[in-house]
């Protein structure tokens, strides 16, 4: 996703504007904004991850199929405008999604997958949550508790590890950055992401994400 520098008011050939920090600052159309909350977590907050005898975590790790992890990102992150996998070429997604630094999981339950987990392992001992959540009809219930618990317990599980990051911005769901803090994450950084409307070049429908009018 672009991000794109400042200028107020004023939008130059190079595709990029200025951002007034004290006031309002008109995008081009076409354009969506999000505000990016960074967080981390420096130790694991509990012994051992919580037990669930109706869910089972399905580890692909270095065999991701990437038609099976698109349908599962669509699923999951339509709602909420996520596109940065569906526009990568599908031979650098695949080397991607099987690199060693790469962790896939699936939460499944009766059968069926209802939550996605991609993590990153950086060589400096920080482990970066990269994708995260569960399909609409899943939320509810402790699923995503569980699903990011198991994310704790596999980052704090590997020698050397100093810290788990993740982001949420507004255009994720709004009991998201709550639902981070609770689990023990701690803001440190905020960032402002501006990038193409993924609903106007078909990315996605035009009906996904409808917390964020369509302009």
């Amino acid at each position: 996703m672009p991000f794109y520098e400042v200028n107020p008011m004023t939008e130059t050939a190079s595709n990029s504007i200025s951002l007034d920090l004290n006031g309002y600052t008109e995008l081009p159309a076409g354009k969506v904004a999000f505000v990016v909350t960074h967080l981390r977590m420096d130790e694991k907050p509990f012994e051992a991850a919580s037990k669930r005898d109706d869910l089972v975590l399905e580890d692909v790790s270095g065999n991701a199929d990437v038609d099976e992890y698109l349908e599962m990102f669509r699923a999951v992150g339509s709602p909420w405008l996520w596109f940065g996998q569906l526009v990568k070429d599908r031979d650098a997604l695949h080397a991607q999604l099987n690199a060693p630094e790469t962790g896939l999981f699936y939460a499944n339950r009766d059968g069926k997958r209802i939550g996605t987990l991609q993590l990153t392992f950086l060589e400096n001992g920080e482990v970066e949550v990269m994708y995260f959540g569960l399909v609409p009809d899943a939320v509810g219930g402790g699923a995503g508790r569980w699903l990011m618990e198991q994310a704790i317990e596999i980052a704090f599980a590997r020698e050397g590890t100093k810290c788990l990051m993740l982001h949420t911005c507004t255009g994720d769901s709004p009991q998201a950055l709550g639902f981070y803090q609770k689990c023990g994450y701690k803001p440190y950084k905020r960032s402002i992401e501006v990038a193409d409307d993924p609903r106007h070049s078909g990315i996605l429908p035009m009906s996904a994400g409808p917390h964020m009018p369509l302009l």
